[in-house]
């Protein structure tokens, strides 16, 4: 077999020249902060019990933490989301965040059939996801059948923007066009 080296060289130096050219727009993108957000269902006593490997039990809250098994495979993702936004409270920020159709139909689904139970929420935030921890856990009252989800996390109000900033910069990209 033979190999030409100079064609090889020339090839290997015309892909270095031309990846800055064609990543531009990804390197413009990835200087944003982004937010990464898991939603987690709680399991009940007898699953948790009896599922092999299926459950983990976390700690949400720092002040006062209290701990939850939930189903390690997340229900919910930032891939659902369509917005998030920070609501003003006298106590603490609130956070509310919007699904697509299909991460509405999911939330519709597990708020329907797991009354009493948590959504438990972990979020990432910042430029290269480096904070991070279990957010919240609220309690499931009813049938959400609207796709809106708010809660009160376990953050500062700056944190709670930068991480809404994050996550809204995310679900720019994983939103599409409509198709015309």
């Amino acid at each position: 077999m033979k190999v030409y080296m100079k064609r090889f060289n020339l090839f290997l130096a015309l892909a270095v020249l031309l990846a800055p050219l064609c990543g531009c727009e990804y390197l413009k993108h990835r200087n944003e902060p982004t937010g990464a957000m898991r939603i987690h269902i709680e399991l009940a006593a007898d699953n948790a019990a009896g599922s092999m490997g299926a459950g983990e039990t976390v700690s949400v809250f720092r002040s006062d933490p209290i701990s939850v098994t939930i189903d390690k495979d997340p229900i919910l993702t930032e891939a659902n989301l369509v917005a998030a936004k920070v609501i003003s409270t006298p106590d603490a920020p609130a956070i509310e965040v919007r699904f697509d159709e299909n991460g509405t139909w999911i939330l519709e689904q597990y708020s329907a059939s797991n009354p009493g139970r948590h959504f438990v929420i972990y979020g990432q935030w910042g430029k290269k996801l480096k904070d991070g921890r279990w957010l919240a856990a609220p309690l499931i009252t009813s049938r959400m059948n609207y796709g809106i989800l708010s809660f009160t996390p376990d953050m500062s109000r700056d944190e709670a923007n930068q991480f809404v900033l994050g996550l809204n910069n995310v679900a720019k990209e994983f939103q599409t066009k409509p198709a015309e």
